[in-house]
């Protein structure tokens, strides 16, 4: 079958622990399949906020442990993640949290929903090498999915530990003029993540982008 979106990620078999596998069994009490869902489950809420690729889920158990009032939707491909992610959410009965277990662009590629106040994506696969750069993940139509389910006033985080594919992102923003930038005052509630800290420990430096929905 014909992938209507160029992979932006590998789904390597990758190591499972009998606790996330265990953890996965309830994937179906977390999970959302579409807006319709996310509308309905965030109407109990004061907020909205998606994190896409979450990894090991660092910054979206720590904002929904903190912000208990606000609905956290998670999306991630990796089953390792997703299983670390239930499994913390069960432990420490944490409600708020919601888990599309996709390519997001699947979730985005539906009728427009203005649901999002917030938007976080930490550390994307930077597809380091020149031939790969087709297969990273935000450019510019990628944003423009993104604007169409984002609220008047919407925020935009975003961050990267590779300088070339910083310099693609300000220049994929900068082409649409979908987004106004704000100063630096969200970075500090976003938790590192292991790839930042591995970024930096490898020496390379931060970069991070702090955006608004032009209204």
């Amino acid at each position: 079958m014909r992938l209507k979106f160029l992979p932006s990620f590998v789904k390597r078999k990758g190591r499972i622990t009998k606790k996330q596998l265990t953890s996965l069994n309830h994937l179906r009490n977390y999970s959302v399949s579409n807006i319709e869902d996310i509308v309905a489950d965030s109407a109990k809420y004061k907020k909205c906020i998606l994190e896409i690729g979450f990894g090991n889920a660092e910054n979206l158990i720590s904002q929904a442990l903190t912000n208990s009032e606000f609905l956290y939707v998670g999306s991630e491909v990796y089953m390792s993640g997703i299983g670390t992610l239930i499994s913390n959410l069960r432990e420490q009965k944490i409600l708020n949290v919601r888990i599309f277990p996709n390519d997001i662009r699947q979730l985005l590629d539906q009728e427009s929903s203005e649901v999002f106040d917030f938007i976080y994506i930490i550390c994307p696969d930077p597809w380091p090498k020149d031939r790969h750069h087709k297969r990273r993940l935000i450019d510019s139509n990628f944003l423009k999915m993104l604007n169409k389910f984002m609220k008047k006033n919407a925020q935009l985080y975003i961050s990267t530990d590779w300088e070339n594919y910083a310099e693609s992102i300000l220049s994929s923003i900068n082409e649409n003029n979908l987004f106004i930038k704000l100063d630096d005052k969200y970075t500090s509630v976003v938790t590192q993540s292991k790839f930042e800290r591995r970024g930096q420990e490898e020496g390379r430096k931060i970069f991070k982008f702090n955006y608004e929905k032009i209204s």
